[in-house]
């Protein structure tokens, strides 16, 4: 139990409380604010995000958790006050997600990323195929989810719309600690309520 919140026993190894931690994950890229969150969450997999959201609402006192990716946001939208930063990052450190891309020219290609993968290396693997994103942000060294919680605008939006304008299909961890699979199709309300909804 660390400030009143207990965390996963399961996930001990994976949780920082050290202050070099606790400082890296208490300010952003906008140097406005400062929040301390009691810890810091290095998942592995996605099995991990289901299992600390899933602890903190199954908890007597629910905490706050918030994903960080480049830390790129301007007022504290990576910090959690008192609850925990979830280092996305550290997801492609560990390998559990790759970028796949898929399709064909009939149908269409489309790119399977994880939200902790970097533009940049969206880039680099499309463009190995011969292909590009319809629409991209015009600092390549932000993650895919931090841009797609913010909308995905660029100079070349008037284009091909925003990012989230090209987005079929998410999997999201909810409030709950549940993975849900949602598109325009399936599960919509949460599909348009995570594409730019911070």
């Amino acid at each position: 139990m660390a400030n009143n919140i207990t965390l996963p026993p399961n996930l001990q190894d994976k949780i920082h409380t050290d202050d070099d931690a606790i400082k890296a994950a208490s300010t952003d890229y906008g140097r406005i604010i400062t929040q301390n969150p009691v810890a810091v969450l290095f998942p592995s997999s996605v099995e991990d995000l289901k299992t600390l959201i899933g602890f903190s609402f199954n908890s007597s006192v629910p905490y706050t958790v918030a994903a960080k990716g480049r830390g790129h946001s301007v007022h504290g939208g990576a910090m959690a006050t008192n609850g925990v930063v979830v280092e996305m990052t550290s997801l492609s450190k560990n390998g559990s997600n790759k970028i796949v891309i898929g399709g064909d020219k009939a149908s269409g290609f489309y790119v399977d990323v994880g939200a902790e993968q970097l533009w940049i290396d969206v880039l680099n693997a499309t463009l190995q195929k011969g292909l590009t994103s319809v629409s991209w942000t015009d600092y390549l060294y932000l993650t895919v989810g931090g841009t797609l919680s913010n909308a995905g605008i660029s100079g070349e939006t008037h284009l091909k719309g925003p990012q989230i304008n090209n987005v079929y299909e998410l999997d999201v961890v909810t409030g709950k600690g549940e993975l849900l699979t949602c598109s325009k199709q399936a599960n919509s309300e949460l599909f348009y309520a995570v594409l730019g909804g911070l």
